[in-house]
């Protein structure tokens, strides 16, 4: 067994995000189809294919044929041990993947060449750069018609506000794309597609310089001018790949490829693990200094609970991030938010929905740890007479409401079961008004698409059925303010304002217009409000 630092400096843990559609859970697919970790990608078409992405285990995910949930995939390669973190693309499910992000040590962001940079991509970028992690892009599709490289480039650049390095350069697209030339190697990978989604002929790996006759004669002469005149320009420019600009996620390395066709792929993951780092230190609020991820304690933190997994044992598992040292099975740690001793009996391994026991693990994975309740997001688990605590992870305030009441009364266990395990897992945010019980309990979302996968998770996993009644309120504020220091009931505010409280017991107020905001802000001068919530109390 290699010594702990040489375990943990094999780790690379990242995760991948994009706009809808763009390609991340195919390239994650791909990536697993490479390192041997499957023997067929799954086909993302929904009901009418019988082949779903692996990553893609939920029952709506393969109908719909979209990422509703982030997953954990590890694999092997390269004498590198590979976290894959697939988050949700659909922007009603921006929070998961917040909270994924700060379990990653680094991002590839897909990008469709057709369409650019769009909207999700935008908004996940931003939550990139809040924790400075290097930042990879993977411009996708080049086997359709694409927009042109340099448009994308100064795209990139101009609408993310961050520096960017073609590792490769693109040859054509669509009917016309004939591979890529590594600006590395000075190599060309010539491409040609068979029309199979699963298949790529590798024509040629040539490293004939620029302008030799049989460059011209593998990718036809116009393309061959093409591509002297753009690498002529991109060498012109001086650029060197700056580590330290890619480290702290100011310069992004672009890659050009086609997931679908597996173009591009193997190349991409050779580079990007000689790039990407090992695992990062996370800060410790006890003291404020940085921990060590090779120091000999263990240390982690929850950031994603999933309840129902294994639908024959009604499971919960909550994602351990390791930040330090070394798991090892029926190991004893310290509960921080809880305040006592633990013992980790059984922790493991994850691809997707499919689990196997490990023995240990190494700062930088991510394990699995049944939860019988006792976790809570943001949690901190470690060992050593020197504890450690890491950031909570806030929450986003939702931007819709709706009433959610059980159909049959007779259900009401199952019913309030269901949503206080989705609203554990930050599937859901439910607040109840004060004096009412779980009949019926006001559920916050990002977007509806959480609300139909609330319905249906309900009703196939709990057996519940529910009605859905939408609610006016456009804005949430908590109070920040000591609940010791004021009466609840007794707040200044708007009649069409609601006095709720969430499933910890902090009071929040839920509010019609921005207006009814301003009016509780001035005539409650004693009050905090804060537009964001945090998971410890």
């Amino acid at each position: 067994m290699a010594p702990l630092a040489d375990q943990i400096a094999s780790r690379r843990t990242f995760a991948i995000i994009s706009h809808p559609d763009a390609g991340k859970t195919t390239l994650t697919e791909k990536l697993l189809l490479y390192t041997g970790s499957i023997q067929t990608a799954g086909s993302v078409k929904g009901k009418s294919s019988s082949k779903h992405a692996v990553s893609d285990w939920m029952d709506i995910e393969k109908e719909r044929g979209i990422s509703v949930t982030s997953s954990v995939l590890q694999f092997t390669y390269d004498g590198c041990c590979v976290n894959i973190l697939d988050t949700p693309g659909h922007q009603d499910f921006s929070e998961d993947t917040y909270r994924t992000l700060m379990a990653a040590d680094a991002a590839v962001m897909v990008i469709d060449a057709a369409k650019g940079v769009e909207a999700q991509t935008k908004k996940l970028f931003k939550v990139c750069t809040l924790r400075h992690i290097p930042i990879f892009t993977f411009v996708n599709k080049l086997d359709r018609e694409a927009r042109d490289p340099f448009d994308l480039m100064e795209e990139i650049e101009s609408v993310l506000g961050i520096g960017t390095y073609p590792m490769n350069w693109p040859i054509g697209c669509g009917q016309n794309f004939r591979g890529v030339f590594n600006r590395r190697a000075r190599r060309v990978i010539a491409f040609e597609g068979d029309g199979h989604a699963n298949a790529t002929k590798k024509v040629a790996e040539i490293e004939a310089e620029l302008g030799a006759p049989e460059l011209g004669e593998l990718i036809g002469e116009a393309n061959h001018e093409n591509l002297m005149d753009d690498i002529e320009l991109l060498d012109g420019a001086g650029d060197e790949l700056d580590y330290a600009a890619v480290s702290c996620g100011k310069l992004s390395p672009v890659f050009f490829g086609s997931a679908l066709t597996n173009f591009g792929v193997e190349p991409f993951l050779k580079e990007f693990l000689r790039l990407a780092p090992s695992p990062l230190p996370y800060t410790d609020t006890l003291t404020g200094e940085q921990v060590d991820p090779q120091r000999d304690d263990f240390s982690g933190f929850v950031f994603k609970i999933q309840a129902n997994m294994d639908k024959n044992h009604r499971d919960r598992i909550a994602f351990v991030r390791i930040c330090s040292g070394k798991f090892e099975r029926g190991m004893e740690a310290f509960h921080m938010q809880g305040g006592k001793k633990l013992k980790l009996a059984t922790g493991t391994s994850l691809m997707a929905d499919d689990r196997a026991i490990v023995d240990e693990a190494y700062a930088g994975d991510i394990v699995g740890l049944f939860d019988p309740g006792i976790f809570s997001i943001g949690d901190t688990v470690c060992t050593g007479k020197t504890h450690v605590q890491f950031p909570e992870i806030p929450t986003f305030a939702p931007e819709m409401f709706s009433r959610i009441t059980q159909v049959n009364t007779l259900k009401r266990k199952q019913f309030v079961k269901g949503m206080e395990e989705l609203a554990q897992e930050g599937a859901i945010q439910i607040f109840r008004e004060p004096g009412f019980g779980m009949e019926s309990v006001i559920v916050g979302v990002v977007g509806v698409l959480q609300l139909e996968v609330l319905e249906q998770r309900l009703k196939s996993e709990y057996g519940v059925e529910v009605r859905r009644t939408g609610l006016p309120y456009t804005d949430v504020r908590w109070i920040k303010t000591d609940p010791k220091t004021f009466e609840f009931s007794s707040l200044n505010v708007t009649r069409d304002t609601l006095k709720v409280e969430d499933m910890r017991g902090r009071r929040l107020l839920l509010f019609t217009s921005p207006w009814n905001v301003n009016w509780a802000v001035d005539k409650n001068p004693d009050i905090e409000l804060s537009e964001v919530g945090n998971w410890e109390a």
